[in-house]
């Protein structure tokens, strides 16, 4: 899961960041950031999930992460990013927030498990907020019950999905198929058996087993991955 939500976050290399909330959300998440090169302070209430994790990341410490001194003890303050992954709990949630805002993290992102918890947030001075239930639930359904065999969307409706190239595309270049004027997609990159990952250029040619890189607004995608034909309702 913490490969899923990491590609979320756009953070420079070496960046740290502190993550809030060390259960199966918040320690997925910063185990693949250590993973990619951060540097990563854990902090739980929970004296056995710090334990856990106190050899896998930079630092992880049992502190109450609503206090606003005890945070400014820690040095939280000087960290790049801010994840606050508390879920069972919104009142700490929140609480926790308002104490990176008032500590002057300029990137902070929440948890939410409702709307109405992520609407809170944003109101108090989250940058992002992540809805991981649903947004495992999109993923899934659109693997499911679609032709992408992978499949990424943004908070803002664009997506980046791996495709079996639509038999609209077959023996034809892209330019010749008018991928992004017909269907408003991009054709980002092109893999083929036995082959290296390419660049997709405008003379490129699909061949009928090609997997496409492709990415845009997440209904055009679905559209071009379903042949560029709108499914009928059942």
């Amino acid at each position: 899961m913490g490969r899923i939500f990491t590609e979320q976050f756009a953070f420079s290399a070496g960046d740290s960041v502190v993550v809030i909330g060390l259960g199966r959300f918040g320690g997925a998440v910063a185990q693949s950031l250590m993973r990619l090169g951060h540097d990563v302070m854990g902090i739980d209430t929970r004296e056995d999930l710090v334990q856990i994790w106190g050899d896998r990341l930079t630092h992880a410490v049992q502190a109450d992460s609503t206090n606003e001194n005890v945070m400014l003890q820690l040095g939280v303050a000087d960290f790049s990013h801010a994840i606050v992954g508390i879920g069972s709990d919104l009142a700490a949630s929140l609480m926790t927030l308002m104490v990176l805002t008032e500590l002057g993290i300029k990137d902070i992102w929440v948890k939410a498990m409702t709307p109405e918890h992520g609407q809170i947030a944003q109101r108090i001075g989250a940058h992002h907020v992540i809805y991981p239930e649903a947004d495992m639930g999109a993923r899934v359904a659109h693997l499911i019950t679609g032709r992408m065999m992978d499949f990424i969307e943004f908070e803002d409706g664009f997506a980046i999905a791996k495709i079996h190239a639509p038999a609209e595309t077959h023996n034809r270049t892209l330019a010749e198929a008018h991928v992004r004027s017909r269907f408003g997609v991009t054709v980002v990159g092109v893999k083929r058996a036995n082959e290296d990952f390419q660049h997709a250029l405008a003379d490129t040619t699909i061949r009928s087993a090609d997997l496409l890189i492709v990415s845009g607004p997440t209904k055009k995608i679905e559209m071009f991955a379903a042949g560029g034909k709108k499914r009928k309702s059942a």
